[in-house]
C-alpha cells in the first residue's frame, strides 16, 4: 500500500543534550523524505526565541522544510508580526497557527483571543506569503461546550483564511472520519490531516491525553497494563496498533499523516516501517 505524504512535529530543545537528541532524530527521520516538519511554540511565549532558532537549525543544518507554530498566547501584535517577518526572511512558506493554552496563573492570551483572529491577521498582513495550517479536534477541544460549537469554531478558522488543518492525535479512526464528514457538510473543503502520536511511554501519554482531551480506548490501556514492565512487548503492540490505524486512515482517504515525534525517532520509524 503506498504511503501518503508524511510530516513530523518537533519541539524546541533548550539544552545541549536536547539539541543533540533533536539532531539525531531529525537526521534519521529526514531519510523518509517528509513533506515538511513543524516546530512547536511554548506556552506563554516561553519559546519566543527557541522556536525560530530551532526552525533555522532544522532548515540550515538538516535541509528540512521547517514550519513554525505560531500561538496567540502571550504574544502582542507587534511581537507576532516581527516573528512572521523573521520567518519570511528565513524562507519559511508554511505556518501552523494556533490559539495555544494559557499557562497557570496567566490572565490573558495577548492581542488575539482566538486562532481565527490570528489567521485573519496573517492573511491581512502577509497575504500570499504563508500556507496556513490550523488545529482540529476530532474528539472535541477540551474547552468546547459541545461538538457542534467545536465545529463552528473550526469553520471560523477556515473562513478566516486557513489552507488546511492538522488534527489533535486520537486512537479512534471513526472519530476522525466523522469529524471530516461533519466539516464537509458545513462547507469546509481544505485538507484535514490526521495527527498521529506513536506510543512510547504510556504514563506520559496518559498525562498528555488527560490535558488535551484525547481519548485512550479502555481496551488499549488494559492491554498495555497487562504487559507490565515488558517494554519490548509494549513497543511492539503499540507500533502494530498505530500502524493498523494509519492503514485504515489512508484507505479511508486521509490526505497525509502528521506524526507527533516528541523529538524521538524510534516510535515513528517503528510505525512507518510497518506501513511501508
Amino acid at each position: 500500500m503506498p504511503t501518503p505524504p508524511i510530516s513530523f512535529e518537533f519541539y524546541p530543545p533548550k539544552t545541549d543534550e536536547q539539541r543533540a537528541q533533536l539532531d539525531k532524530t531529525a537526521t534519521k527521520l529526514k531519510s523518509l523524505s517528509p513533506e515538511y516538519v513543524s516546530c512547536t511554540f511554548g506556552a506563554g511565549g516561553s519559546t519566543l526565541s527557541y522556536t525560530p532558532e530551532t526552525v533555522e537549525r532544522l532548515r540550515r543544518e538538516h535541509g528540512l522544510d521547517a514550519a513554525p507554530h505560531l500561538s496567540c498566547v502571550g504574544g502582542t501584535r507587534a511581537e507576532l508580526s516581527a516573528l512572521l517577518e523573521r520567518y519570511k526572511a528565513m524562507g519559511c512558506h508554511r505556518i501552523v497557527a494556533l490559539r495555544g493554552d494559557l499557562p497557570s496563573g496567566m490572565g490573558h492570551t495577548g492581542d488575539f483571543r482566538f486562532a481565527s483572529e490570528l489567521v485573519e491577521f496573517i492573511r491581512r498582513e502577509h497575504d500570499g506569503c504563508f500556507h496556513i495550517e490550523v488545529g482540529a479536534y476530532p474528539e472535541c477541544h477540551p474547552q468546547s461546550d459541545d461538538a457542534l460549537a467545536d465545529l463552528r469554531h473550526f469553520k471560523a478558522k477556515i473562513d478566516a483564511g486557513a489552507d488546511g488543518a492538522i488534527t489533535q492525535y486520537f486512537y479512534n479512526a471513526d472519530a476522525y472520519f466523522r469529524f471530516v464528514d461533519d466539516a464537509r457538510r458545513l462547507g469546509v473543503e481544505v485538507p484535514i490531516v490526521p495527527g498521529i502520536m506513536p506510543i512510547s511511554n504510556f504514563t506520559q501519554l496518559r498525562r498528555f491525553s488527560d490535558a488535551c482531551g484525547a481519548e485512550i480506548p479502555r481496551w488499549i490501556g488494559k492491554r498495555l497494563q497487562a504487559y507490565g514492565d515488558d517494554v519490548e512487548a509494549i513497543r511492539e503492540f503499540a507500533a502494530d496498533f498505530v500502524a493498523d490505524m494509519c492503514r485504515r486512515l489512508i484507505e479511508g482517504g486521509a490526505p497525509s499523516l502528521h506524526f507527533y515525534t516528541l523529538n524521538l525517532s524510534k516510535p515513528t520509524l517503528s510505525v512507518l516501517s510497518r506501513l511501508r
